[in-house]
């Protein structure tokens, strides 16, 4: 597994997307800190940039990059190979560049211009998204074979989990707000990990206090030891589940 992972992650660095997204995130790290001068705006400013393009370029450069090497895969399918071994190597290359390229990116700049826990939290809440949106891509891809199909689905996963939940959220705090539904937000919360994510890096932040009600229950329960490690093990356990079932649809998909 580790040589065919080998030659995919020298591919993948070779490819000039990931050079322009090394780019732009470091355009963003620097122009923010020069701009905003303070470290939490800058920090909340690289925060909405990394929800916004994380999952997006994951979800759609995994999935072109799938049906790109499909002959390939083929190829060595052909070989000894099992298909596990396979899916593994073009999973854990795709997602450990993707990382790698914002550590390089953001997660230097972040940790000298503004080191900290919410830098930290921030730099590993990243890490998982790249994990999970790489996993759910590459099970679009295997879902379906054509192109512009898998293309769209995960252009709305992407709306989903990035713009269509929190305007849920949104509504249902609207419409019930004379009810105590903070601990529900909460809960709710657990089914997006880009919200997971917002949550563990702005309770570290001086923006909490600007959250009201809500924002005071948030960071009682996440500052604590424990409610961290209960957002780290749901961002784990959102990496393992979608991961399982691409894989599971991987082995029974009839190439």
């Amino acid at each position: 597994m580790f040589k065919i992972a080998k030659f995919i992650t020298a591919d993948l660095l070779k490819n000039k997307v990931m050079l322009l997204y090394l780019i732009f995130l470091w355009a963003v790290c620097f122009g923010l800190f020069s701009l905003q001068g303070q470290g939490d705006k800058a920090l909340t400013g690289i925060l909405n940039v990394s929800l916004l393009v994380t999952p997006m370029i994951c979800l759609i450069f995994a999935t072109i990059y799938f049906y790109n090497m499909y002959e390939f895969m083929m190829l060595m399918h052909a070989q000894p190979i099992k298909r596990k071994t396979l899916f593994m190597a073009l999973y854990l290359s795709l997602a450990v560049v993707f990382t790698c390229v914002y550590l390089l990116g953001a997660g230097i700049p972040l940790l000298i211009m503004n080191a900290g826990t919410a830098s930290i939290f921030m730099i590993l809440g990243t890490t998982f998204l790249n994990f999970i949106f790489v996993a759910l891509a590459l099970g679009v891809a295997v879902w379906t074979k054509d192109k512009s199909k898998g293309m769209g689905f995960s252009l709305l996963i992407w709306v989903y989990f990035v713009l269509l939940f929190d305007g849920i959220i949104l509504l249902l705090m609207y419409n019930f707000s004379d009810y105590p539904i903070e601990k529900l937000v909460l809960y709710i919360s657990f089914i997006n990990p880009v919200d997971l994510m917002r949550i563990l890096v702005l309770m570290q932040t001086e923006a909490a206090a600007l959250m009201g009600y809500s924002g005071a229950i948030f960071q009682k329960v996440f500052t604590e030891n424990w409610g961290i490690s209960i957002i780290l093990l749901v961002m784990l356990v959102w990496t393992v589940l979608p991961l399982g079932l691409s894989l599971k649809a991987y082995n029974k998909k009839d190439l």
